[in-house]
């Protein structure tokens, strides 16, 4: 890598150190990400709430970035980039230390609000790092230099994960549901206590993360970032543009796909202590280590999938991707025991490729647009804050014939959204030639 022209700009300065402080963030949004996944399981033991009520969390955590993704792309045309990472940085930190009072207030409410803030902040980074990243050099390697800056978020995601699993779910009381509502009932004062102890436990990752955020933001705030700007940034009319991609169906149709993607992930990296705890009886902190190995195929795929790409179009890879995941999460639902979880950990290796397939299709050939196109798609991940209180409904209340519980058959969610994405594939590779 030719750090000369793959990081100088046209004015000839050396971009490499502000590209390092960027692409520092992309793992700082995966830590996020995946340590928050196992605490809809974690909430629900220490509040002893429903399958639908804990993931609420993930309604809270998706929809800041659902609410705040046009807001940020719409921020980002009017100041310049170090401004969008400085009010991302310091509401991802408000996010972090806001647990504290939630702990202390042991509401529920008040922890999703927490998640909420903080998601607003990563919606703001994700709108703002991503095109920053690619002017941070020549053109004609914006998209290494982005694809390089990303490889980063899964190290995060699984330093989140481990987290998640050493110092929150392995700390906690290890008394199940059923003992903590016999204790509720019999001593109410030391139910309470657990309780406190619990939500201390959780809130200890995300108090020491907002300060680590607190400290990034200052040496972004101290730090000389450099100031490119798009050549259309003041040319183009936002509501043209907007105007412009509704008429678009690869874009509006990708849009959807992305929605679904995005809640088809969450779902399965989020319900996957629930399977091995009902179906398996797992402990959590061991369910962890599953949803671990399921995020190490995930990268490993993701390299195997991007040296494919060199031999069959987009489209088609993402449709027989989508078939496959499909058909893994039938496994899930009707093969028995480890198998069915060995199932359900083999659909990661199916969405590896398609959150940046699904985005390249749908910018190909946007030019100017593509900025405010980005943040449709980034809005998008509003998907993930849908579909998993859906599914944990369907895991409270769903009935269904002898030999299928609850769990396995809340994950026909998944399994629709595969259509979904297979469908949009499929009339890709039918109508362009992507």
């Amino acid at each position: 890598m030719n750090n000369t022209s793959f990081f100088r700009g046209k004015d000839g300065r050396n971009y490499l150190f502000p590209f390092i402080l960027v692409t520092s963030l992309f793992a700082l949004w995966g830590f996020a990400n995946d340590i928050t996944n196992p605490m809809v399981k974690a909430f629900q033991k220490i509040l002893l709430i429903s399958n639908f009520e804990s993931s609420l969390v993930q309604f809270a955590f998706y929809g800041g970035y659902c609410l705040m993704a046009i807001p940020a792309a719409l921020f980002l045309r009017k100041f310049d980039y170090k401004k969008g990472l400085l009010v991302g940085l310091v509401l991802y930190a408000a996010g972090g230390l806001l647990f504290v009072p939630a702990c202390n207030a042991m509401a529920f409410w008040a922890f999703l609000i927490a998640y909420f803030v903080m998601t607003c902040g990563l919606s703001f980074l994700e709108t703002t790092s991503n095109p920053y990243i690619l002017a941070l050099g020549p053109e004609e390697t914006a998209t290494r230099r982005l694809n390089f800056a990303q490889a980063f978020n899964p190290m995060g995601s699984l330093t989140g994960m481990w987290v998640a699993k050493k110092f929150i779910l392995a700390k906690m009381d290890s008394r199940n549901e059923e003992a903590r509502q016999a204790l509720s009932l019999a001593n109410p004062e030391d139910f309470a206590a657990l309780q406190q102890s619990d939500l201390h436990i959780v809130s200890r990752p995300y108090l020491i993360l907002g300060l680590v955020v607190l400290c990034i933001f200052i040496i972004f705030f101290i730090a000389r970032l450099p100031k490119p700007r798009a050549a259309d940034a003041d040319t183009l009319s936002t509501g043209a543009t907007f105007r412009k991609l509704m008429k678009n169906k690869r874009y509006v149709y990708a849009v959807i796909a992305q929605c679904f993607y995005v809640g088809v992930q969450i779902m399965v990296w989020t319900f996957i202590i629930q399977y091995a705890g009902r179906e398996l009886h797992m402990k959590e902190e061991t369910a962890q280590g599953y949803n671990m190995i399921a995020m190490a195929i995930f990268v490993s795929s993701r390299f195997v999938c991007t040296f494919l790409l060199k031999y069959f179009k987009p489209s088609l890879l993402l449709t027989t991707l989508a078939i496959g995941g499909g058909l893994f999460t039938l496994g899930a639902i009707f093969v028995h025991g480890m198998a069915g979880l060995y199932c359900l950990i083999a659909v990661s290796a199916c969405m590896s490729l398609m959150f940046p397939t699904i985005y390249g299709i749908a910018l190909k050939g946007m030019g100017d647009e593509a900025k405010l196109a980005s943040a449709g798609l980034i809005l998008a991940i509003g998907g993930g804050s849908i579909l998993p209180p859906l599914q944990g409904l369907l895991i409270d209340k769903a009935v269904w014939f002898s030999g299928l519980s609850s769990i396995r058959f809340s994950f026909v969610l998944p399994l629709i959204c595969f259509v979904v994405i297979a469908a949009f594939g499929r009339w890709v590779g039918k109508r362009q030639e992507i």
